[in-house]
């Protein structure tokens, strides 16, 4: 447990570097806000999972480069990853070049909402699936979930990540960071198409599910 904690810890201190020292400022409340977020919402995370579910913390925190993990994916979340970290810190950097002032106070605050509910999103998919692991692989046990949000959608986790693209640059203030979010969810997308491949052919009773449950992502959309 204590190891959890040291990870969550430094995740937190290098997500603030990334986003106060683009900024150059510590003065940049939107971005402590942020940082406060994901602090106590990955604290509650590890405490939660800590009791409700001990094998999807391990995997939630174990490296997101695995041997198991299809290797496809592995060259994606490595990229990804790469991607995300140099989202967030040219948001700093961009909403800093506006004075912070580029984005209402209005709509910040329904960034720090849709953040809100990326957690919220989160925390009912780990209810739901204690096989809900950060990399493409199938687990040994592992089966097809069809309740609680995998009845709405096929991948609620990604689902709620959408949330997550979309609040963050509305919080931190950075028009720019919300126009490259598009290129997130498009990566997002691309990861879930070829993640269905797998789940097609090696996780007994998804195709069936997918035939049920006709939405990826978003209800009626896609």
């Amino acid at each position: 447990m204590l190891r959890y904690l040291l990870q969550l810890l430094v995740w937190t201190v290098f997500m603030a570097v990334l986003v106060l020292w683009p900024a150059g400022t510590l003065v940049y409340p939107a971005g402590w806000v942020l940082i406060a977020m994901f602090g106590i919402g990955g604290l509650a995370m590890v405490l939660w999972l800590a009791r409700q579910s001990p094998d999807l913390l391990r995997e939630r925190m174990a490296s997101p480069l695995q041997r198991a993990q299809k290797p496809w994916d592995r060259a994606w979340l490595g990229l990804f990853i790469l991607g995300f970290c140099s989202w967030i810190a040219l948001m700093g950097w961009d909403a800093a070049r506006a004075g912070f002032t580029a984005i209402p106070f209005w709509l910040q605050g329904l960034g720090g909402v849709c953040i809100v509910l990326n957690g919220a999103g989160t925390w009912w998919t780990f209810r739901e699936n204690a096989f809900a692991a950060p990399v493409v692989k199938i687990q040994t046990g592992q089966r097809t979930i069809d309740t609680g949000p995998y009845a709405l959608v096929r991948h609620p986790m990604y689902a709620s990540t959408v949330f997550l693209f979309l609040g963050v640059p509305l919080l931190l203030g950075s028009w720019l960071g919300l126009v490259l979010a598009v290129l997130l969810v498009l990566a997002l997308a691309w990861r879930t198409v070829h993640e269905e491949r797998t789940l097609r052919r090696e996780l007994s009773g998804y195709e069936a599910y997918a035939a049920r449950v006709r939405y990826r992502i978003i209800p009626l959309v896609w």
